[in-house]
């Protein structure tokens, strides 16, 4: 019996930490959904997460206030979004060049910002541990049950999945959804009706971005309490990644996070054990996954029609 608990509890564990690991990713994933339904590809996720990391952990710190906190990262990685749209929008930049660009840009930002405002440091002072995000859960689940191991878990987890939820009905419920598709899908038609095809790349873009930095703020203000340079490091591309692997559709963009955290909650637990494994295969085991995922899961992309390609309107 002692056995069989003890395995129920390892198995909650590593629920656990897949929800925990999985959700920067899902909000990332979910910004480039949104983006790339409209026709912008961003690549850029990954420097966006940067800068909302950084942003979150630093207003976390001086405001004590880790919805403040949390907000601010979205906002701040939705004004650098702003630049990729005027890029790739206004501008007919590549797409790809461009959120090259950005995944110089956000991380460098972070860096320089944070020698400002920490001493010169490279990465910001730890947030108080009752000033991280909550855990509603905390005091209700009982402890030490599977049930407490799996799903005691901070806020924005839960808050990941109702995005999920929101992200699909506004995709596919609602009439700025289809506007949003059909610009993805065929700008010129959409423009011949009436849709304004800049404003809804430029939203689409920005809110990808306000996106990427609740990802970043998941990371620095739940997961772990600070800001450094290391703490993305793939991050916003394993999120890239799952939005292929999900069909550029938000479920399916959720599940391929979800199996990507489970393979860090499984580096995590591992590596928390006495079973003799090299910390740097562990470390590795995230981005084999997606690899091989990419490689032999996915197959052929079915991407909107018009993603990447430049519009201009006649």
């Amino acid at each position: 019996m002692r056995i069989l608990t003890s395995i129920i509890s390892n198995i909650g564990t590593i629920i656990g930490i897949t929800l925990m690991y999985a959700t920067p990713l899902i909000y990332t994933a979910l910004g480039g959904v949104i983006s790339e339904n409209a026709g912008v590809i961003n690549i850029g996720l990954e420097g966006m997460m940067a800068l909302g990391a950084f942003v979150g952990a630093a207003v976390g710190f001086y405001t004590l206030n880790p919805w403040l906190a949390f907000l601010a990262a979205g906002l701040a990685s939705g004004v650098l979004a702003l630049f990729h749209a005027i890029a790739t929008v206004s501008f007919t930049a590549d797409h790809t060049i461009s959120g090259i660009a950005i995944n110089f840009i956000g991380p460098g930002i972070a860096v320089f910002l944070s020698r400002i405002f920490f001493d010169g440091a490279a990465m910001t002072k730890p947030i108080p541990l009752d000033n991280k995000i909550p855990r509603s859960l905390n005091n209700i689940l009982p402890k030490g049950t599977f049930w407490s191991h799996a799903f005691n878990q901070y806020d924005t987890v839960y808050l990941a999945f109702i995005l999920v939820f929101l992200v699909w009905f506004l995709l596919y419920k609602t009439s700025f959804g289809l506007r949003i598709r059909a610009v993805g899908e065929h700008p010129k038609a959409a423009d011949t009706l009436g849709v304004n095809v800049y404003r809804v790349k430029y939203i689409s873009v920005i809110l990808s971005g306000i996106l990427a930095g609740f990802g970043g703020a998941a990371m620095s203000i739940a997961v772990v309490a600070n800001y450094r340079e290391t703490l993305i490091s793939g991050q916003g591309f394993i999120a890239l990644a799952a939005m292929i692997f999900g069909k550029w559709r938000p479920v399916g963009a959720m599940w391929a996070c979800l199996l990507f955290g489970a393979a860090q909650g499984l580096v995590a637990y591992l590596g928390g054990t006495s079973i003799d494994i090299p910390s740097s295969l562990l470390s590795m085991l995230p981005y084999v996954i997606t690899l091989l995922t990419l490689v032999f899961v996915v197959g052929e992309g079915n991407a909107p029609k018009a993603n990447g390609e430049p519009y201009e309107k006649n």
